[in-house]
């Protein structure tokens, strides 16, 4: 029998890894320690995510891993023994604390010291994300664990000290911290250097943000709490699935909602009968490049030549832009519904023309004739993208008459792991291959490579639309883009907008040759160490690329040349 490659093996994981999270779901009940637990933190450890880095690993406890896990995991995550996953709960007029992590829009309330309630608006994806990520600090919480009691005597003398660090008062000193720190890397399995660098990313997080505990804390109580699942069944942690999350996935509740208030507020606008289009994308690209010039003006400040250097220069004014595009057409519609997705609106007859940005061209002639109006919605999270799109597209019932609103164009614009290129690159999409599902989708992307400035590195090929960011292994990659399949990059919405803009065209809610548009800009590159995700934000390197794809399917929309 010919033994499995690499890839296989790993595919063959990452679907263990789905099955076992839809069982657990279904189940409604289990613990990552126990039976089910432990399968899904062989699959995990079997595809190895690049994102976790060191995690199959029992020497070292991963640390990049940790730092992108806690950025993701409401704080006090590490204490819990008790998670609920719940489709809608009413703490509002409770004393429950709401908590949101520092980079994910997740809504979740501590219950208690040991108790952690997640609501989970974005469907199955956000499971997965939050499965993987309890998957990951139960693994990382058992290597602490061999640590503290690696002694024939018990409790070893590093974590003795570490106890003490955590239960003082006072603030260490430098030399006391070094002491520490030190201290530290020795339970950790890590080096001086490494532990202090994640020592000191969480601390400014905490300081600034309240977003963590802290890495003392963060360890210690890892370790306390495995220790205390060790002396008894009852401290083992759980994670429960409500009724309510089962009757929720697949129901699209939090998606009718949404949409269902965005039709509202068109309709109210008179909107009905004017070309929409519709943009996914970040909340500032679109209307900082149509409005930041205009804004500066109007102060009476010099607008530079250069889009970008315009982009700098009014990155930290964010206010005063959405105060003057108010007064120019720009409406913005918080999100009410759960989703957690807001909206702007820009009725573009508004704007002033001449005050947008010159390197910008927009046709005063066709916006006076068509009349357009962008539907500017913030980025969905995996599955989600399908829910929310699906019913955007659908028509509606408002003050008994079914409004179908009319849908020029539909554009995408998201960030992505690049697989030939590097952070900051700009990949097109020829097609979405869905990674553990038999479905692909053909896309007839009305961008190409000549629509790109030649500033920028621009690829054109598949896609590949992972199930997770935490779920994506170098071997499947690499596989995906040397093979005849020729990825060029992976990201977690495109294949589900994409479906849900082919069963709108199957269902007559928008034409067959409506204009669709995908662009992403490369956030890492999986494939090349110290350029994943683990490896932090993009900074000013994401300016560029953001705002040539903006201008670029602007352009398309406000200025076509046919």
């Amino acid at each position: 029998m010919q033994e499995l490659s690499k890839s296989q093996k790993a595919r063959n994981a990452i679907r263990t890894f789905k099955t076992l999270a839809d069982a657990l779901t279904l189940q409604g009940v289990y613990k990552p320690s126990g039976k089910a637990g432990e399968k899904l933190a062989e699959a995990l450890k079997m595809f190895s995510p690049e994102i976790y880095g060191s995690m199959p690993d029992p020497r070292i406890v991963e640390l990049k891993g940790l730092e992108y896990v806690i950025d993701r995991m409401p704080r006090g995550i590490e204490k819990c023994n008790r998670i609920i996953l719940t489709a809608q709960e009413d703490f509002q007029d409770t004393s429950f604390e709401e908590i949101i992590p520092l980079k994910r829009r997740r809504v979740s309330y501590a219950v208690s010291d040991k108790e952690m309630c997640f609501v989970i608006t974005h469907g199955q994806s956000e499971i997965y994300d939050i499965l993987t990520h309890i998957t990951f600090l139960t693994i990382e919480a058992q290597k602490i664990y061999q640590q503290a009691c690696n002694k024939v005597d018990g409790i070893s003398t590093e974590w003795i000290e570490l106890e003490r660090i955590v239960h003082r008062e006072r603030e260490l000193q430098a030399d006391e911290l070094d002491q520490a720190i030190w201290n530290l890397s020795i339970i950790l399995g890590r080096t001086y250097k490494e532990t202090r660098i994640t020592y000191e990313y969480l601390e400014g997080n905490r300081r600034s943000c309240n977003s963590n505990n802290g890495l003392f804390n963060i360890v210690y109580t890892l370790g306390k709490r495995m220790i205390e699942e060790q002396l008894s069944e009852k401290e083992e942690l759980t994670l429960y699935f409500t009724p309510s999350l089962h009757d929720m996935i697949g129901h699209h509740k939090y998606a009718s909602l949404w949409a269902q208030s965005i039709k509202e507020r068109l309709y109210h606008f008179g909107f009905q009968e004017r070309p929409l289009h519709v943009i996914s994308a970040n909340m500032h690209s679109v209307r900082n490049t149509l409005y930041g010039a205009g804004m500066l003006q109007a102060i009476g400040e010099k607008v530079p030549e250069d889009l970008y250097e315009m982009v700098r220069q009014i990155r930290t004014q964010g206010k005063r832009v959405s105060e003057y595009a108010a007064t120019h057409g720009y409406f913005f519609h918080k999100d009410t519904s759960g989703s957690n997705i807001d909206i702007n609106i820009i009725d573009t007859t508004l704007i002033d023309i001449g005050t947008v940005h010159p390197s910008v061209q927009c046709s005063a002639r066709l916006i006076q004739d068509q009349q357009p109006v962008l539907v500017v919605m913030d980025y969905a999270f995996g599955t989600q993208a399908f829910e929310l799109l699906d019913e955007l597209l659908c028509p509606c019932q408002i003050e008994d008459r079914v409004i179908a609103f009319s849908i020029e164009s539909i554009s995408i614009m998201g960030k992505a792991g690049i697989l030939p290129g590097k952070k900051g690159d700009i990949m097109l999409a020829t097609a979405h291959v869905m990674e553990g599902t038999p479905h692909n989708y053909i896309v007839n992307n009305d961008l190409s490579l000549a629509d790109f400035d030649p500033g920028v590195n621009v690829y054109s090929g598949p896609m590949v639309t992972v199930l997770g960011t935490s779920l994506q292994n170098r071997d499947v990659l690499e596989r995906f883009h040397s093979s005849s399949w020729k990825a060029i990059g992976l990201e977690m919405e495109g294949g589900h907008y994409q479906r849900a803009i082919n069963a709108a065209i199957i269902q007559g809610h928008i034409p067959m040759n409506m204009k669709t548009r995908y662009a992403y800009y490369a956030s890492d590159n999986p494939l090349v160490s110290g350029q994943t995700l683990a490896s932090g934000p993009m900074g000013e390197e994401g300016i560029v690329p953001t705002y040539m794809i903006t201008k670029v399917i602007l352009q398309k929309i406000l200025n076509p040349q046919e």
